[in-house]
């Protein structure tokens, strides 16, 4: 019998050999495309023929069978898909062998019925970002992760390219009513739907700030580093805005595609600058600050 393989084990590298061998080993024979049909199919016929020796196997029955086994040819296109999309993303040092079975089962259970193209890229992401460092996405993210569809991730994409290192990813929403938010869909409707889907903190009244910071800070945005110099010599403050990442949004922020927002770096430097602060910028290497 042919082999159905898609991927050619011995072209690989050996990282992706390995998750391929991971997987296969969680979910079972990935990369046997028709496999899984043939095996459906064999124990549909020997149902039928069950069925036929005590009753009339009836029209509806064939149909439910033929479903079955189209929507099961779906699903393991999909799963093919998005690991194949994944193999060029890994590193020469990822681990995937110390990837957990049970996280690998878990991921494919979510994604396996995601055949939307720029949803399997940010399917792959994540399982590659896993497989080169094990353990950067809880099994609550990706359970998140598969209640989104393309419109919520596009937002979460749009809202990282307003995000901040400031210690950790901040994007820095001051207005949800300013037109720099709002031209790129962000608004009060936009970020209370993520709130609710566990990747944002939103609070529109109050806002959240930055405690006991020193004289001195320092902050990123992509590839330009800023030091802010504050009026006190300890005990500082400094205002982040109404959206915090929750820890699933701090996870998926460097692997969801973001890129710069056009001129905002100048405008959080004029409102900083406004308040007082004194600001010193250069451009850093992008890897430091690399969100995507």
């Amino acid at each position: 019998m042919p082999d159905n393989s898609l991927i050619k084990i011995d072209d690989l590298t050996k990282p992706a050999t390995v998750l391929i061998e991971k997987i296969s080993e969680a979910v079972g024979g990935i990369f046997k495309p028709f496999q899984l049909i043939r095996v459906a199919k064999a124990e549909a016929e020997a149902d039928q023929i069950r069925a036929e020796s005590q009753i009339q196997v009836t029209e509806i029955h064939r149909r439910a069978m033929r479903r079955f086994l189209e929507e099961e040819g779906k699903k393991q296109s999909n799963i093919e898909d998005i690991t194949k999309k994944a193999l060029p993303l890994l590193k020469e040092n990822a681990e995937p062998k110390n990837v957990e079975s049970d996280w690998i089962t878990n991921f494919f259970d979510k994604c396996r019925i995601v055949s939307n193209e720029d949803m399997q890229k940010l399917w792959s992401r994540v399982l590659a970002g896993e497989a080169n460092k094990p353990g950067t996405f809880s099994k609550r993210t990706v359970n998140l992760l598969g209640d989104i569809d393309k419109g919520d991730a596009e937002v979460f994409m749009r809202l990282c390219g307003f995000g901040w290192m400031i210690g950790n990813v901040v994007p820095l929403v001051f207005d949800v009513q300013a037109e720099i938010y709002n031209l790129h869909g962000l608004n009060f409707g936009t970020l209370s739907d993520l709130e609710a889907l566990g990747f944002v903190q939103f609070n529109d009244i109050a806002g959240f700030k930055r405690m006991k910071l020193p004289k001195k800070f320092t902050v990123f945005y992509y590839g330009t580093q800023m030091e802010l110099t504050f009026p006190k010599e300890a005990d500082n403050e400094l205002v982040l805005g109404k959206v915090l990442l929750t820890r699933a949004g701090q996870e998926l922020a460097p692997f969801c595609g973001s890129t710069p927002s056009p001129g905002f770096f100048e405008f959080v430097y004029n409102k900083w600058a406004a308040q007082g602060l004194v600001l010193k910028r250069e451009p850093v290497p992008a890897f430091e600050v690399k969100m995507s």
